[in-house]
């Protein structure tokens, strides 16, 4: 019996596999006979070697046997001894005759039977004689063990004929049939709407396996309630059964791998079932130790609707755990841990899945990706989350299952499937110089808020009111606080993403302008409040220079953000808003000459007059910056249309 069946028996309900076992035991009977027939001809070609050796090839293939091991076990057997006979091979094929013997057995135990302990009792006894320690067969020990005679001692052969008659009553009684897919049995007339609910959902996300085997579902009615079983994959232990009785679901699970157990679970958030914590259980036969995960959920259903929307529910999940440990794994090689089982939860509950992804090539798919579209913005041995951030690689990640799947589905070429993650991956960087633009535009937000407030200061002490030079100053400072941290922000990104030097030499230029604007604040705010000052006209000129020349800055950078996506109206504002702040920065030059020769004429305290003076210097210096800014935006802006 397979891993599978011996956990489904574990969990108490076998007689859902009988039609499987049934089968598997008149397979094993076909290859009893043959392995029998084996053992006879070793024996007679040993003790008669002028004759031919009996060729039992076609019985061989007919009982999906290997012809060739076969005939060299019956060609090479030989007389060793008095009343022995040597065959290699000899020993493992009486164990694999055994094996069969039982696999026809646990047929009839499955169902029930009042037979079944007697077979078994029999076997127990005859399966002793039948094994062997070595390759050395006694003539009289296989004479007996193939013996067909009635009236005579039990002999293997015997129970061999006797198992094969319970089969073929066996699978009788419980003739196979199709229901939504499902192969079922001995089913009530009330059972099949919840099988086919099941089934729907099985079928909703069963092509998202694409060649992979499995989810192969049997239903039977057993003890009184519906019984299916799914297979999901190939691992061992890898099994699901859900009990049905009334309205009433319970879904028993298990699993090798506790991390994926635990998924399953996951999947079924939102929904009334209860779900017991993972239990560790052993079964005999099942990998090394027999170690394996179960948990079990319930559904207390109140109707059958609420019943059946569960029920397909869980069909609808099973696909999404064919692969789910590969895939895990290879996504580590991008994100950490947590961060690759949230993301194929998200595959999950998306209904794109995992096994496209890894179909495709899995970890090539997204290395490729790497070095055809993004090889000079991640360096070697660079990490995934490192170079794009951890939103940005799960963000990536996300398209590459998309894209995967979708394209499988539509049964599109490989090579446009990792086309079109080429594009997804490059089109990320070049959003993310968009977003670093945008980080430009904030900062040129705060400038502007500052030199705003100089002029409005600057004005208010031209009226004759005072103004709140200190609160000024005060709210400067915590602007400036905050474009610092705008600009270590940036900085990083601008490292992840390998930004060019022009947009890295934008956010140095902003910052330092909105240093130079912090500190002409300041320096206002040491003025005296007692008299108008002749420069402070064209320190407020120069302010709203200054003010203007930030939010041309902040239309350069917006505009230049959308320059990649290919607007040729933005670029063009992009470039008209560059030029703009020469010319503004020569006006903050005339302005910042008047306001120097207005307080170089005014000798009323030489404070007050150094103050002005360093304001003004200030002012002027973060205009030049914002010049250079428009520089460089107006060659961010022809680069991206050179391309």
């Amino acid at each position: 019996m397979t891993s599978k069946g011996r956990i489904v028996e574990h969990l108490g309900e076998a007689a859902v596999l009988l039609p499987r076992l049934v089968a598997d035991g008149l397979a094993a009977n076909d290859r009893a006979k043959v392995r029998m027939s084996g053992l006879q001809a070793a024996v007679r070609h040993a003790t008669e070697p002028a004759k031919a050796a009996a060729d039992l090839s076609a019985e061989a293939r007919a009982a999906d046997l290997d012809p060739i091991d076969l005939g060299r076990f019956i060609g090479q057997a030989r007389v060793d001894g008095t009343d022995s006979v040597l065959a290699p091979g000899a020993a493992a094929l009486q164990t694999s005759l055994v094996a069969d013997v039982d696999a026809m057995a646990r047929a009839i135990e499955a169902s029930g039977s009042p037979e079944a302990p007697g077979y078994r009792q029999r076997l127990d006894a005859l399966a002793r004689a039948a094994t062997a320690a070595d390759d050395h067969l006694r003539p009289s020990a296989v004479a007996a063990m193939t013996s067909a005679a009635q009236g005579g001692p039990d002999s293997l052969h015997r129970l061999v004929m006797d198992l094969h008659k319970a089969l073929n009553r066996l699978a009788a009684c419980c003739a196979d049939e199709i229901v939504a897919g499902a192969h079922s049995y001995g089913l009530a007339a009330d059972d099949r709407p919840a099988v086919e609910a099941f089934m729907r959902g099985l079928a909703s996300t069963r092509r998202l396996k694409f060649d992979h085997p499995g989810l192969e579902t049997t239903a039977a009615r057993s003890q009184g309630r519906l019984v299916i079983q799914n297979d999901i994959g190939t691992t061992d232990a890898h099994v699901l059964v859900v009990a049905v009785e009334d309205n009433a679901v319970t879904v028993t699970y298990t699993d090798v791998h506790r991390a994926r157990a635990k998924f399953f679970v996951d999947l079924f958030d939102g929904l009334a079932a209860t779900w017991t914590g993972l239990a560790h259980e052993h079964a005999e036969g099942l990998g090394e130790d027999g170690a394996f995960y179960l948990v079990t959920g319930r559904l207390a259903g109140q109707s059958a609707k609420e019943r059946d929307s569960f029920l397909e529910a869980v069909g609808s999940a099973l696909v999404f755990l064919i692969d789910w440990n590969k895939a895990r794994k290879t996504l580590r090689a991008f994100i950490d841990n947590a961060d690759a089982v949230r993301l194929l939860k998200w595959a999950a509950r998306h209904r794109f899945g995992h096994r496209a992804f890894l179909q495709l090539g899995g970890a090539d798919l997204v290395n490729g990706a790497v070095r055809r579209a993004a090889a000079a913005r991640i360096g070697y041995g660079v990490r995934l989350d490192a170079a794009l951030g951890r939103d940005g690689a799960g963000d990536f990640l996300k398209a590459v299952l998309r894209i995967a799947a979708e394209g499988l589905l539509a049964e599109r070429a490989d090579r446009l499937i990792r086309d079109a993650i080429d594009a997804d991956l490059a089109g990320r960087f070049e959003r993310s110089e968009s977003e670093l633009l945008q980080g430009i535009v904030r900062q040129s937000g705060l400038a502007r808020e500052i030199a705003g407030g100089l002029a409005a200061l600057a004005e208010e002490r031209m009226a004759g009111r005072p103004g709140n030079a200190a609160a000024l100053a005060r709210k400067a400072k915590r602007i400036e606080e905050k474009a610092d941290r705008i600009a270590v922000e940036l900085r990083a990104a601008a490292e992840r993403f390998r930004a060019g030097e022009r947009t890295r030499l934008l956010i140095d230029t902003l910052e330092d302008s909105i240093d130079d604007l912090e500190e002409a604040a300041f320096l206002l705010s040491l003025l005296p409040l007692d008299r108008d000052h002749p420069a402070l006209a064209p320190l407020a000129t120069l302010c709203d220079t200054a003010a203007a020349g930030a939010a041309a800055v902040a239309r350069a950078a917006d505009a230049a953000a959308a320059v990649p996506g290919g607007h040729r109206g933005d670029a063009d504002d992009a470039l008209e808003a560059s030029a703009k702040l020469i010319d503004l920065e020569h006006a903050a030059d005339g302005s910042e000459r008047e306001t120097i020769a207005a307080i170089l004429t005014d000798a009323n305290g030489a404070a007050g007059v150094q103050a002005l003076l360093e304001c003004a210097r200030k002012v002027e210096r973060a205009t030049d910056r914002f010049a250079r800014a428009g520089h460089a935006l107006r060659a961010h802006v022809i680069g991206d249309l050179t391309h």
